[in-house]
């Protein structure tokens, strides 16, 4: 995977980070593949990193009170964040994500979001804004989706 294309990715995914900011941002992540069917964070387990998906698409599965089902939760696609509040504090992850066909990712660990927010704080939080409304998003369109249930 070039460089220029996971750039162009973040410049997609973080819409209000300049293109220096992206190469800044750049130098903390890395490339990961992962082939169809893998199992790239497990419900229950301690998630310690966040991605970015650059290939490829995710299913996000939850858990049922049946063993061995799962409720889908969403498909993410390309320029779409999976893991995203692991980034900020290592937490027990509340879904599974499982590549539906080979898939790539730009890695963010904790470890190293924690070096941006201190290193540099102006870029971590710029990068925390976009990762709040995207859970913003999704908390609103789960929330739509309980009404309808209900």
């Amino acid at each position: 995977m070039e460089r220029d294309v996971a750039v162009d990715m973040l410049l997609q995914s973080f819409p209000a980070l300049a293109a220096e900011e992206c190469e800044e941002l750049y130098a903390y992540l890395e490339l990961q593949k992962f082939p169809k069917d893998a199992t790239l964070m497990r419900q229950g387990d301690t998630g310690d990193f966040m991605g970015i998906v650059l290939e490829g698409s995710l299913a996000v599965k939850k858990e049922t009170a049946f063993p061995g089902k799962f409720v889908l939760i969403a498909i993410l696609e390309k320029g779409a964040m999976v893991g995203e509040i692991a980034m900020a504090e290592e937490i027990i992850r509340t879904a599974s994500v499982v590549a539906m066909e080979d898939s790539a990712l730009l890695i963010l660990s904790n470890k190293n979001a924690n070096i941006i927010f201190r290193e540099k704080p102006a870029l971590g939080v710029k990068m925390l804004r976009r990762i709040l409304k995207v859970v913003g998003g999704r908390l609103q369109l789960a929330s739509a989706r309980l009404a309808q249930l209900l």
